[in-house]
């Protein structure tokens, strides 16, 4: 309603107030006060309500960028593509700064990383001049309301239902639109654990238009590549190196080419969790194997102590085998050196058992062979060993007995002289000198009654002569097969450190520093 119509209502309202005063005034002079009260109110009221709302109304003024965002989202298509010619494509720069690795998850064989996805392009529809707008030269659109590249992650190993995040794009005058979402993303990852816990990994992250092909939208990495400036060290992984290829590639579904950007992240672990907690604990067990060998062969402790070494490297080999996936393409680092230094351990158990039945043998009254013999004393020799009991020849059995058939027939042919000096070990020069003085005694005692007794005498010294011999054979034949498994014991020892030292240098130490080059990640796969 313009001034003119209120003027006149007024107009109106100002005649029927009059007329109505005359005749109110000649008939009720009462309700003619009254309704002229009513009337001034009215038409006092009425007059500047119309007034303010006309003077806002005519105040309003828009913004430089009300005014930009109406005439750019004039008619705007945000499913067509952003350029007049349709036989000229989008080109979309693709570059990324990664903030933060997340997670690597071995088993499952997946990269976690958390990225924000830089994304520029040429928008010909979202075009100005800054002069026109105070020299405004960028705007920030909702993403929402513009056209945006279908840019995916190829080898992502999350769902797309969730999208990137809804960021502003920011859009110069000149139709350039930057627009830079912050995407967690979960993309799958082939990991080499052949080296584990010494490994790295070469993670690829494809990047490319999943509907358009490269005629349509055309992707390019930019020349900075990837941006670190803001990136957060992850505890287990250190991040050694971060490329991009471009590719262009023609898939057998269709016949155009489809570019993509791949950026190549090389990541190497960290050891020192490793080698606390697996590394020093397995080399303190096989300490606790080498060990063994000092115990003496008859103490049974030392079967217990290497079953209860071997059952701790069981519980090792299955943490480890927890994390590692379940593939049969690699062998990892760390399981070749538990199953080695498990091998030593159950073989540390066999000989164990082995030393101590070489060391209750000589209960059996056996002799050691011939060739355990030199065997023992070659051994005795290379540990600086110095042996007591064990020597070239045998128990003396066969001398024994030469010795009791000499000493018997020695006995039976004189009155008992050959027994004295038995005992008191005089020479056998005495005893002839004896025997030229007393030889008519010796015919004459010869043929007494006393013959049968001395023999008699004789025979009950003799046998405790043998039982004593017999019992000292015994002893030292113990003794033999005790010595015989000390020096044993000592060679293992020798052995098993030797084993051990050698598979933990190769295995832990040489292998992780000499292997292959391309193994490290270091050339990018093209």
């Amino acid at each position: 309603m313009d001034l003119c119509t209120n003027e006149k209502i007024l107009i109106t309202i100002s005649r029927g107030h009059h007329e109505c005063l005359i005749m109110m005034t000649s008939r009720m002079p009462l309700t003619c006060a009254m309704c002229s009260i009513l009337a001034l109110f009215i038409c006092a009221g009425s007059i500047p309500f119309v007034d303010a709302a006309d003077a806002n109304s005519s105040q309003i003024q828009l913004t430089d960028e009300q005014r930009l965002y109406k005439k750019l989202m004039n008619n705007y298509d945000r499913n067509t593509r952003p350029v007049f010619n349709a036989s000229h494509p989008v080109n979309v720069n693709i570059s990324i700064s990664l903030t933060q690795i997340f997670d690597v998850d071995e088993k499952n064989q997946v990269l976690t990383t958390n990225i924000w996805l830089d994304q520029s392009w040429m928008d010909e529809k979202l075009v100005w001049n800054p002069s026109d707008y105070n020299n405004l030269t960028v705007l920030r659109i909702p993403c929402t309301n513009i056209w945006l590249p279908d840019i995916v992650l190829y080898n992502s190993a999350e769902d797309y239902t969730g999208g990137y995040m809804e960021a502003l794009a920011m859009v110069s005058f000149d139709g350039t639109v930057f627009w830079p979402p912050i995407v967690k993303f979960r993309s799958t990852c082939e990991i080499d654990i052949t080296y584990y816990p010494f490994d790295d990994q070469l993670c690829k992250m494809k990047f490319g238009s999943w509907a358009y092909d490269g005629s349509q939208v055309d992707v390019f990495n930019t020349t900075k590549g990837v941006d670190l400036t803001n990136f957060v060290q992850n505890g287990e992984w250190e991040l050694i190196s971060v490329k991009s290829i471009r590719h262009n590639i023609q898939y057998p579904c269709c016949s155009e080419m489809f570019p993509d950007v791949t950026f190549w992240i090389h990541l190497k672990r960290r050891t020192l969790y490793y080698t606390y907690n697996v590394i020093i604990p397995c080399v303190m067990l096989s300490i606790l194997t080498m060990v063994g060998f000092w115990i003496r062969p008859e103490s049974g402790e030392k079967v217990s102590l290497g079953l209860t070494v071997l059952l701790a490297f069981s519980v090792f080999m299955l943490l480890i085998a927890e994390n590692m996936p379940a593939t049969s393409n690699f062998v990892p680092l760390i399981g070749i050196y538990l199953t080695t230094v498990m091998a030593l351990t159950s073989l540390s158990v066999i000989m164990a058992v082995l030393t101590s039945n070489i060391n209750i043998r000589g209960f059996k009254e056996v002799d050691l062979p011939r060739w355990l013999r030199a065997v023992i004393i070659i051994g005795a020799k290379i540990n600086c060993m110095k042996l007591a009991y064990v020597t070239k020849a045998d128990c003396g059995m066969h001398e024994d007995k030469e010795r009791y058939h000499q000493m018997h027939t020695t006995f039976s042919n004189d009155s008992g002289c050959a027994l004295i000096d038995y005992e008191n070990n005089s020479t056998k020069q005495k005893c002839e000198m004896t025997d030229n003085a007393r030889e008519p005694v010796r015919r004459e005692a010869d043929l007494s009654s006393d013959t049968w007794l001395a023999r008699e005498i004789l025979s009950r010294l003799q046998l405790l002569v043998d039982k004593e011999e017999e019992r000292e054979r015994a002893d030292l034949l113990c003794k033999r097969w005790m010595e015989a498994a000390e020096v044993i014991d000592r060679c293992l020892f020798w052995v098993f450190i030797f084993g051990t030292v050698f598979s933990t240098i190769i295995l832990l130490v040489v292998i992780p520093t000499v292997r292959p080059y391309e193994n490290h990640g270091n050339l990018v796969p093209s």
